[in-house]
């Protein structure tokens, strides 16, 4: 341990020593460096720091002034101005009488300067409930969502706010010209009565005539069929105009991936009168994009269960055989050592080989115009790793599983649906025979039941419905919005195969601005399986179950539930647990050998990796999860992260346990790539917080190994947030 402290220490200096050589700075001679700028008084306003141009001088890894960074000079005449921007800034927030008093400067030594702004917030002026002039009388529709677009925007009772006062205009507007008035305007004026601190916002409408499309022009298609197009704009001359409408039509031509940019502009027009014209053509404006591309490229897997190292292929075409169709095919071979991983730092003793393959045909306009329908079969291999303490001695199972859904989805505004039908069959096989080892360490055959002749072919077929409502500013990077999604899947019945249930799983997801430049994000889900003809097993397991003894109904109950059952831990759930960490374990050597090789082991005893050795993750029928996390902004690519995440899965239906909390909580970092965010986070499951009152083995769970350093931790890295 010692030496890895002091290897440790070396690597910090040996960068800290280049990032000195590399990236020093120098104060201008005769100047200062801001070092600090406070800001007292700033109370009901937040952000000011943001707002002014005297900042101190940034530090590099939050120590040191100088390196990598240039200094912030201080500069009287700068602050000064920015004296007057503090003034501003409270103005735009209803704060009239504010006052930056002053700019105090305190100087540490020749070089190093603090400085000080001192406010006077005052009262802030209130906003009133608004007034809107003109609108349509015989239109009482248009009427109600003016004001309920004014409402919505601009509260009453609250500090005028000049960012949402123009915000309201443009609301006001919106709800005018998605009722078909494309020509509405709106002027705005507010009144402010400094002695009784309110203000009444007036918005004046002149809507003009309820117009129509005219005719529709699309230009750039180039050699894009223009028919399929317009089927999937589905915008038709002589229909009533509305904006949302455009808005709509243009996130659907940008989803066929065939255009780069769409731009949709309304050619408003006078009449020869002078008056609004009243038919409204479209001009459409595409820029194609590429139509074919490659994906080349690979990765490494470096986790709790297995080291993989893989490639990726892959090949779409968003225009195959015309009609705008898309298709695309991606392999992922690959090649697992075994047993080498995080917690089993050894020498590989096999090769096993895995690889995924996935085609895709996706049909825009099926049905109607906004339908898009989908096949998309896949092909995977892979061995079947879920004990985190591998004995390479003993056999490896895997399955070769063929996947295929069929179906079609729509988008509705902000609610987007999917129904498909899915077939998987999963059909076992034998990765490693198994080579035993005798007292004196010599290789004998393995003359135990073969755990593989009790595995039977499984198949699953069902149709599922998927809905996801999306009010989130930003898919990528949410920082404010909600997100509520649910899957609903019903299997066997008329559907036919091995298993018969039912399965439903609803989300919900958060996204609160704190700061420009911090937000709190938080996630719950919760789900539910009711199994029909399978699950006896499960729910009440035996404890001296072997690959000789287990029934049939056994077997098929624990392979079933694998693949229909629900699982918690690893990277975008409980980010303290590896991948299946959270939930009930048990003996189940036909799907992990390893687990027939514990005779040696007492199962029962409190020795955690005699237990962990014991047993390996089965699903369970029920399933909560509960994340929070503070997302800080750092630098346009760098972001960290602060987090809590909670979950339990139970072996039984509709039994959701609050005492078991299974808490870890940890920090990460994200930095954004052209694929995504890369993400890793560190969690630490936080003593006494797994269980309350309990043990976590206390009830078939298993406590999962600890990181290389001895600690409760697990590593999580990933693409993207984690919700």
């Amino acid at each position: 341990m010692r030496k890895q402290v002091e290897a440790f220490v070396a690597l910090v200096a040996l960068f800290c020593g280049l990032a000195l050589l590399s990236g020093c700075h120098h104060i201008p001679k005769g100047r200062s460096s801001v070092d600090r700028v406070d800001i007292r008084g700033e109370d009901a306003v937040s952000g000011l720091q943001d707002k002014i141009a005297t900042k101190p001088s940034p530090k590099f890894v939050w120590l040191f002034r100088g390196i990598l960074y240039e200094y912030s000079v201080y500069d009287r005449f700068v602050l000064q101005d920015d004296l007057a921007r503090v003034e501003a800034y409270y103005r735009e927030r209803g704060f009239f009488e504010a006052r930056a008093r002053a700019g105090r400067v305190f100087h540490k030594d020749d070089q190093h300067v603090r400085i000080e702004i001192l406010v006077e917030e005052g009262k802030p002026v209130l906003t009133k409930k608004g007034v809107i002039q003109g609108v349509p009388q015989g239109d009482p529709v248009a009427a109600l969502s003016a004001n309920a677009a004014l409402a919505r925007t601009l509260p009453v009772d609250k500090p005028f706010d000049n960012d949402k006062y123009v915000e309201a205009k443009e609301q006001i507007k919106a709800s005018l010209t998605e009722r078909g008035y494309a020509h509405a305007e709106v002027e705005s004026e507010a009144t402010i009565d400094l002695v009784n601190h309110a203000v009444v916002p007036v918005f004046k409408v002149e809507p003009g005539p309820v117009s129509r499309y005219g005719a529709i022009t699309i230009k750039g298609l180039g050699k894009l069929p223009e028919s399929n197009v317009r089927r999937t704009l589905d915008l038709h001359p002589g229909a009533r105009f509305d904006s949302a409408e455009l808005t709509d039509a243009q996130q659907e031509a940008l989803g066929l991936g065939v255009f780069a940019s769409v731009d949709i502009k309304p050619k408003l027009s006078k009449t020869a009168d002078g008056a609004p014209d009243p038919v409204v053509p479209l001009e459409i404006t595409v820029e194609p994009a590429k139509l074919r591309a490659w994906q080349i490229g690979g990765g490494v897997e470096f986790d709790s269960l297995k080291t993989d190292i893989h490639g990726v292929v892959g090949w779409e075409h968003h225009n195959f055989f015309g009609g705008l169709r898309t298709f695309s095919i991606v392999f992922r071979p690959g090649l697992i050592l075994y047993p080498l991983r995080v917690n089993n730092i050894t020498a590989p003793t096999d090769v096993l080989l895995a690889e995924k393959l996935k085609l895709e045909l996706r049909q825009p306009s099926f049905i109607e115009a906004r339908t898009t329908g989908f096949l998309s079969p896949q092909f995977n291999v892979f061995p079947l790793l879920l004990t985190p303490n591998p004995d390479p001695s003993q056999p490896v199972i895997g399955y070769a599983e063929l996947q295929h859904a069929t179906g079609a989805n729509r988008q509705f505004g902000r609610l987007f649906a999917e129904l498909s039908h899915n077939i998987q069959v999963d059909v076992p096989i034998r990765y490693l025979a198994g080579r035993p080892v005798n007292e004196q360490g010599e290789r004998v055959p393995n003359t135990g039941a073969d755990p593989f002749n009790s595995l039977s072919t499984i198949v699953l077929s069902y149709p599922e419905l998927r809905t996801q409502l999306d009010f989130r500013d930003d898919r990528v990077h949410p920082h404010k919005g909600v997100y509520l999604a649910n899957s609903l899947q019903y299997a066997g019945g008329p559907f036919g195969g091995t298993a018969s249930d039912l399965k439903v799983q609803p989300e919900a997801r958060v996204y609160v601005p704190l700061h420009k430049r911090i937000t709190w994000a938080s996630r719950a889900s919760v789900g539910f399986l009711m199994p029909f003809n399978y699950g006896d097993a499960v729910r009440n397991p035996r404890g001296d179950i072997d690959a000789a003894n287990a029934t049939r109904d056994e077997v098929r109950d624990f392979q079933v539930t694998f693949f229909r059952g629900f699982f918690s831990g690893g990277p975008s759930s409980n980010r303290g647990y590896p991948i299946r960490g959270v939930g009930p374990h048990a003996r189940v050597p036909f799907l992990t050998p390893d687990a027939a090789a514990t005779a040696a082991f007492n199962c029962d005893a409190a020795d955690p990796e005699a237990l962990a050795r014991c047993v390996t993750p089965t699903g369970g029928f029920t399933i909560w999860e509960l994340s929070t996390e503070l997302r800080f902004q750092i630098t346009k690519p760098l972001s960290i992260a602060t987090f809590c995440d909670a979950s339990d899965v139970s072996r039984q239906t509709f039994d959701i346990r609050v005492k078991y909390l299974h808490l870890s909580c940890g920090a990460g970092v994200r930095y954004d790539t052209p694929v995504g965010p890369i993400r890793a986070d560190l969690g630490v499951r936080i003593p006494g917080m797994q269980v309350l009152g309990g043990k976590v083995d206390g009830d078939g769970e298993s406590t999962p190994n600890t990181f290389p350093l001895g600690l409760p931790m697990a590593l999580a890295v990933g693409i993207g947030e984690a919700y």
